[in-house]
Parts: C-alpha cells; structure tokens; sequence
C-alpha cells in the first residue's frame, strides 16, 4: 500500500467511526441535555468528547510521522502525544519553531525535515 492509501483508509476510518458514534450517542440522549460525567447516559457525550480528542492526537502525529525520520523519535513523540495530549504537542509545535532558522518563514515548521 503507498502512502495515500494509508492515509485514505486512516482518516476515513476517523470520519465515519466518529459520525457513527456520534450518531449513536444522539440516538442515547441529545447532546444539549448532557450534563458531564455526572450520570448515565451522560457518559455516552464524555466517551465521544474523548474518542475525539484521541483522534485528533492520531491526526497531529501522522505530521510528526512525516516530521521525523528517525524511528525512535516517533514512538518517543507517540507515548508523549498519546500521555498528555495537547500539552506534548505544543512542546512538539515549539521544538520545531526553535529548530527554524532565522531566516526562515514559520509556515516552513509545517514541511521542512530536518
């Protein structure tokens, strides 16, 4: 398989998991009556919220993929990412934005390998 395809199979396995479940979770309770992990079903919103916010950390290290060329660079980045979330992944955004030479732009974080 080549990378597209890879990437095809990976963030339509992403979109059509979360619209069904979250399909799924509206079908239990509307989200406006969730009220946080108080009771149930409210867990069905909580457990959505989190699958989301995993997915969105898988998203964030398919660029780290592409960012390191190293191996065990990316599964240092992938325990960190996957163990604190958003707070690895800003550490992450800020290394690459100091690794930038002065002369160059900050859109250049997003494709230059090192």
């Amino acid at each position: 398989m080549n990378d597209k395809t890879i990437l095809r199979a990976l963030f339509g396995f992403i979109l059509i998991s979360l619209l069904a479940y979250n399909l799924w979770a509206t079908a239990q309770q509307p989200l406006l009556q969730w009220a946080g992990l108080t009771t149930r079903p409210d867990n069905w919103w909580t457990i959505a919220t989190l699958i989301d916010a995993y997915y969105g950390f898988v998203t964030f290290y398919v660029w780290v993929v592409y960012k390191e060329r190293r191996w065990h660079a990316r599964v240092i980045w992938f325990v960190a990412i996957m163990a604190l979330g958003n707070i690895a992944m800003s550490a992450y955004v800020l290394l690459q934005l100091a690794r930038l030479r002065a002369d160059e732009p900050a859109a250049a974080v997003l494709t230059a390998r090192r």
